[in-house]
């Protein structure tokens, strides 16, 4: 079986800048402590070269204050990337800033021209791209997407996010080629069936935004029944402390556009 939407040769990822403290957030928790978010940023980024990967490291954009997300700014996939159009006016050139750095290892590269849409609101799976509808992802949006990855055999399936959450893969995440972590709340919505679900534990939602990354699962720390379920079911888990970007609606797959290019 394939395993091409969680085996990786390269990841790209930004440096927090001093402008983070102005980040988007649903609920003002604080001000996030730059320092260590940049400790948790390098913990971030040494797990991924563990697997063997090339992580690109961009520096800081300070313009934008949400730059180090770069997940919502483009889609990457095998036969080619797609450069996104974020639904927060105050994002939208973080996509056009990313696109140079994709066009130096993408032999292809289109751009969402019409619509909104965001990497955050995405799941590749080895069948199938979920996209779901959210406050930063429309119908316009998802149906660009449509458009310009039918040349490359892509079968979309839009869903739809949960009320009050930011992305759709705020609630879950992919595992392996069958296999999904979710919360109970976007499950429910019977988006997953087909595949297998681990739910996160009760109270421990925000852990259902981690990554599989190569060998890994890179996990959000802080959540010790969902990492316990997760080591059970036979995962190897780093977990990475994520308080600062949590601040910000951030999580782990927020920090890296993960990608083989063709």
């Amino acid at each position: 079986m394939s395993d091409q939407s969680f085996r990786f040769s390269h990841a790209i990822t930004r440096r927090p800048g001093a402008s983070i403290t102005a980040g988007l957030r649903a609920v003002d928790t604080g001000a996030p402590d730059l320092a260590l978010m940049l400790r948790h940023h390098q913990d971030y980024i040494a797990a991924l070269r563990e697997t063997g990967a090339t992580v690109v490291e961009l520096d800081p954009l300070e313009a934008f204050p949400d730059s180090v997300f770069v997940e919502d700014t483009a889609l990457c996939l095998p036969e080619g990337a797609i450069v996104m159009r974020p639904g927060a006016p105050s994002r939208l050139g973080e996509a056009a800033e990313m696109a140079p750095q994709l066009r130096r290892l993408y032999s292809e590269v289109v751009q969402v021209e019409t619509g909104f849409i965001e990497g955050g609101d995405i799941l590749v799976t080895e069948r199938e791209i979920l996209v779901g509808s959210s406050a930063r992802t429309n119908a316009e949006g998802i149906a660009e997407l449509v458009r310009l990855t039918a040349p490359w055999g892509r079968t979309v399936r839009e869903v739809a996010t949960p009320p009050g959450v930011l992305h759709f893969k705020t609630d879950c995440s992919l595992l392996d080629a069958e296999t999904i972590l979710a919360t109970r709340r976007l499950d429910a919505s019977g988006c997953f069936a087909g595949y297998r679900v681990i739910h996160v534990a009760e109270g421990e939602e925000a852990a259902a935004n981690s990554i599989r990354f190569n060998d890994l699962v890179l996990t959000p720390a802080g959540f010790p029944r969902t990492a316990e379920a997760l080591d059970k079911a036979g995962y190897d888990l780093r977990q990475i402390g994520n308080s600062e970007c949590a601040k910000l609606d951030g999580g782990m797959s927020c920090l890296s556009l993960r990608f083989t290019p063709q």
